[in-house]
C-alpha cells in the first residue's frame, strides 16, 4: 500500500493558528501544530479546542515536590518501641517540614 501525500491544512482557531500535517509513519493520523505570532506553542494529534490552545500558551503553575522523607510515615510503631524525647539533640528542626500536616 503506497502512503497518500495529504495536504497540509492551515486553519484559525481564535488568535491561533493550527497546521494539521500528517504524522510521521502514519497514513491516517494528523498531527496539529498550535501556533501563536508564528510562535509554535506546541502539538497535539487529536483536534484541539481554544482552551487546549490556551493551556499550551499559559499551562498551570505546578507545586514543588513534597519531600519524601518528610511526607512519608510507616506504620504503628511496635508495643515495647522506646518514644522519642522532644529535647532530642540528635534531631535537628527542619526548616522545609509541613506544619500542621494532616494525614486523611
Amino acid at each position: 500500500m503506497k502512503m497518500q501525500d495529504t495536504a497540509v491544512r492551515r486553519y484559525k482557531l481564535g488568535k491561533y493558528d493550527v497546521i494539521a500535517q500528517p504524522a510521521a509513519g502514519s497514513m491516517h493520523m494528523l498531527r496539529y501544530t498550535v501556533l501563536l505570532d508564528g510562535k509554535r506553542l506546541g502539538a497535539l494529534f487529536s483536534v484541539p479546542c481554544e482552551s487546549d490552545c490556551k493551556f499550551m500558551e499559559s499551562p498551570p503553575v505546578v507545586p514543588p515536590l513534597k519531600i519524601f522523607s518528610v511526607t512519608y510515615r510507616p506504620g504503628r510503631p511496635r508495643k515495647d518501641a522506646v518514644r522519642p524525647s522532644a529535647g532530642d539533640p540528635d534531631q535537628v528542626p527542619l526548616p522545609w517540614a509541613i506544619k500542621g500536616q494532616r494525614r486523611y
